[in-house]
């Protein structure tokens, strides 16, 4: 079996174990590499950890970007692409940790939210990145939602790319509840009641245009007439908060 393995691969021309290798993913190239000596001096080429380097942060091809100057140096290319997964993998960990103190009684302030997103931006995270990392089916949802809206706003990532990631990962049908309150408008020298609304929104319906105006009010957060805005996941039974002040007197 061995030997019939040998006369395989010493049959096999280079470039066309070059295109073989070329359709798996990281962990299939780790795998095959410790098949044998020959895939091993194959899986290992830089060639090969360039392009899954560029693959997974297409920010390492633009040149206006901050990353493009941070390819490898003398560890190579397999040396870069490890020390920046473990880099990502650390980052996005305080990211989950961030939301998690940030969550009290289930719910999570626009503001904190936001931060999350910031952070992830701070760190060049590609779309493998959140699939890999954020767009699991274990986290809370409210990082799903975190890694949804830093894939639509941040990475302009087609919406339909990622209802499928989502989709892909069986996250699609998860659900938050999006609160804001807005600030009463004038009626006549009087100001009216602030106003409340509350939605139940899936994960898949906020990456169409179904749920647009609620992804709108994630992306602008406590801005303008808007006061709060709050996401949890469980329905929560406390007093919808107002600001002070129902009904004022201009």
């Amino acid at each position: 079996m061995k030997q019939r393995q040998c006369i395989i691969q010493s049959c096999l021309p280079e470039d066309i174990a070059f295109k073989i290798i070329s359709f798996l993913e990281e962990s299939e190239v780790c795998a095959l590499g410790c098949c044998s000596r020959f895939w091993r001096n194959l899986c290992g080429s830089d060639c090969i950890w360039e392009s899954l380097s560029k693959q997974r942060w297409p920010l390492l091809t633009n040149e206006s970007s901050s990353v493009q100057n941070s390819g490898p140096t003398s560890e190579g290319w397999r040396g870069f692409y490890m020390n920046r997964h473990i880099e990502i993998v650390n980052g996005a960990t305080d990211v989950v940790k961030h939301v998690e103190q940030c969550t009290r009684s289930e719910s999570l302030e626009v503001g904190d939210y936001l931060q999350a997103i910031e952070g992830l931006s701070t760190m060049h995270l590609g779309f493998k990145d959140v699939q890999m990392l954020l767009f699991k089916p274990k986290l809370n949802v409210l990082l799903n939602l975190v890694g949804l809206h830093y894939c639509i706003f941040r990475l302009n990532v087609p919406p339909e790319y990622v209802a499928e990631a989502l989709k892909s990962r069986k996250i699609s049908d998860r659900q938050v509840c999006v609160r804001w309150w807005k600030l009463g408008r004038w009626f006549y020298g009087f100001r009216m009641r602030d106003e409340y609304h509350s939605r139940w929104v899936s994960l898949a319906d906020l990456v169409t245009k179904k749920e647009e105006e609620v992804l709108g009010v994630l992306h602008r957060g406590a801005i303008h007439e808007v006061l709060r805005v709050q996401i949890s996941f469980v329905i929560s039974v406390d007093t919808p908060w107002f600001s002070r002040g129902t009904l004022g007197q201009g």
